[in-house]
This record gives structure tokens, C-alpha cells and sequence, in this order.
């Protein structure tokens, strides 16, 4: 498993700055960026942004960021974390990711996926009650655009395009495209069904359990005679020096944003023994360097992943943890995770 793809993925979390005031969304942009840079230079394979529209991040268009990211880096893949194609238009994604793939040297990639969180619909006028075929058609159109060439499609969620030829073009002649899941097979399916990347976001419980849902991506591409690629794991964690500290600094931030996002979705208050027991047999990677990269491998191991994608941020953390985080992941966790996968 020597091949295996490593990322950091983050929602531009609003830090807590000096005497317990939040940082701007203008600065949290800013530090995303400076995050990036620091990936790439301690060697880690990839960076993803994903898309929110709420007050506790401050990303909306990832690719906006990406761009940015792209002039100050030269080797480090620039991805999103799940672009909302259900709320967005599949010409201009496709566009902003091309331009993307342009200024970064071929380095873009997006993953497309239809939101957990559903602030974008009403803000951009999309009813939910068309949650399904959204998708569905939007992404029907994406495949066509990824073949670089006219155009013709029609649908009921946008207007149709007839021979209609999109640009730019990218220089390998094909966009990166992935499609990000949360764990319902009619997803998995579809994504077989088009030929493209699995990525499995694994927020919650033991990782083994989506053994099916892989084992299920891998058949169903067998039936509908697709490739089945290499599938990622995209899981939330925090890394510290020590297991204390991690937790110490992870948990309280934690907290406020899960049992912020449960009251609207009806969910309980997290408590610290559930949060202690998905730090120790769930999907929270939060830890000192060998405990997260111990764990991370026996995720990868027991998944057969081709690709691990770790949120590193959750909530306000302070700035220096957070940059302290990433500074670990590249060099103290992903070395000893390749050792390990090398056993």
C-alpha cells in the first residue's frame, strides 16, 4: 500500500484570536492559505477546501481559495473537499475548476457531492424538495463536460445547451473528478455508475462498517463495466504533540460546533464519553502523532483505501495549534503511516 494518497482538508474554521475574540473571515482565508503553503512544504499529497455558507466558515467557494493557493505552491494537488453541484451550475464548476487546473499546472481536482448542509440551496433559490434530481441531472451534465467537447443536454434544472463548447480547456484533457458520498448505496451506485473516484466522508463510528459500501462500489462497477478506482476516506481529527494536549484542545471547539450543527438537525448534546469513544474505536483522529498515524493506518488497512483525507480543524482552534497540526501531519504521521502500510 505503498501508493496511497495522503490529505488535509479544512472548512476555513473561524479561529479564536487574541482574548477570545474571533479572527475575521477575511484573516481565516488568509491563514487557509498559509496552511496550504506549509502542507506542501512538509509533504503532504493534497489540499481540500470544502464549501459551507454559514457563520463558523469562512469558505463559500473553495476554488476561489485553490486559486490563490495555486500561485504559492508547485507540487501540492488542490482539491475541493465537496463542491455543492446541486446548488451551483455544472458549467461554471466545471470552468472555475479548469481555470484552477490552468494556474496550478494541472494540480486541480474537484470533488462534487450533494451537501450535507443545505444553507445553499435557499440561498442560491434551489428548493429542496429537489434534493435528488438536482443532483441527479447536474451531474449527468458534469459527465458530459468532463469529455471536453460540444455539448448538447437538457433537463429540467437548467436551460439546455445545444452543441454548446465549454472553456477552458485543461491540458491533460480531463478534469480530476471525484464524487463525495456520506454512506447511502443509491450514492455509491451512482458514482460506479459514472466511472468516477469514491470518497467516503467517515464522520462518525468505526470505519470497518463501510466495508460494504466500498465492497458494493467495487461490484457495481463490475455490472455496469466502469473502473473502480482506488476508493478515499475523509475523516475529521486533530493532532498535538501529546494525546492530552490534542484532546484538551480539540474537544471544547469540538463541542460547540457539533451540538451547534445537532440542535438543527435534532441531535443531542455531544458528551465527553461519546466524544472519548470516537477519539478511541470511532472516526475522530485526534491524538499525538503515532496515535493518530497508528489508527489512520488500521483505518486504511481495514478499507483497502487508496486515499486518506484528514480535517484537521474543527471549530475555533487557535491559530498556532492549527498550523501545528499540519506541521505534524507531514512530518511525524504520514512517515509513520507509510511504515506501517509497508509491513
Amino acid at each position: 500500500m505503498s501508493d496511497v494518497v495522503f490529505g488535509l482538508d479544512t472548512f476555513g474554521d473561524v479561529a479564536m484570536g487574541e482574548g477570545g475574540v474571533p479572527i475575521s473571515g477575511a484573516r481565516a482565508i488568509r491563514q487557509v492559505v498559509d496552511e496550504a503553503v506549509l502542507a506542501e512544504e512538509v509533504g503532504v499529497d493534497v489540499f481540500a477546501l470544502g464549501e459551507h455558507h454559514r457563520p463558523e466558515y469562512a469558505i463559500t467557494t473553495p476554488e476561489t481559495v485553490l486559486a490563490g493557493i495555486a500561485t504559492r505552491t508547485s507540487r501540492i494537488r488542490l482539491s475541493s473537499g465537496v463542491t455543492v453541484l446541486s446548488s451551483d451550475d455544472p458549467v461554471r464548476v466545471y470552468q472555475r475548476f479548469a481555470t484552477v487546473d490552468a494556474l496550478s499546472q494541472g494540480r486541480a481536482e474537484v470533488i462534487l457531492g450533494r451537501g450535507s448542509f443545505t444553507e445553499s440551496f435557499p440561498l442560491f433559490g434551489y428548493d429542496l424538495a429537489g434534493y435528488a434530481i438536482l443532483f441527479e441531472e447536474k451531474l449527468a451534465l458534469f459527465a458530459e463536460l468532463l469529455k471536453e467537447k460540444p455539448v448538447t443536454w437538457s433537463g429540467s434544472t437548467r436551460a439546455p445547451l445545444v452543441d454548446a463548447d465549454v472553456f477552458p480547456k485543461t491540458e491533460a484533457g480531463r478534469l480530476r473528478t471525484w464524487i463525495g458520498v456520506g454512506g447511502t448505496p443509491e450514492s455509491v451506485v451512482r458514482t460506479a455508475r459514472y466511472g468516477l473516484p469514491l470518497m467516503i466522508a467517515i464522520i462518525g463510528g468505526a470505519p470497518g462498517r463501510f466495508t460494504f459500501h466500498i465492497d458494493l462500489y467495487r461490484r457495481a462497477a463490475e455490472k455496469f463495466g466502469t473502473t473502480a478506482h482506488p476508493v478515499g476516506v475523509h475523516s475529521p481529527g486533530f493532532i498535538a504533540d501529546t494525546d492530552e494536549e490534542a484532546r484538551n484542545v480539540h474537544w471544547p471547539h469540538y463541542k460547540v460546533i457539533r451540538d451547534r450543527v445537532g440542535a438543527q438537525r435534532g441531535w443531542p448534546p455531544i458528551s465527553r464519553q461519546e466524544y472519548e469513544y470516537e477519539v478511541e474505536r470511532g472516526s475522530l483522529y485526534v491524538g499525538s502523532p503515532e496515535t493518530v498515524a497508528r489508527k489512520m493506518a488500521a483505518a486504511i488497512k481495514s478499507l483497502g483505501a487508496g486515499r486518506f483525507d484528514l480535517i484537521y480543524t474543527t471549530g475555533a482552534q487557535p491559530l498556532g495549534a492549527r498550523l501545528r497540526a499540519v506541521e505534524l501531519y507531514g512530518t511525524k504521521v504520514l512517515p509513520l503511516v507509510r511504515e506501517i502500510l509497508a509491513d
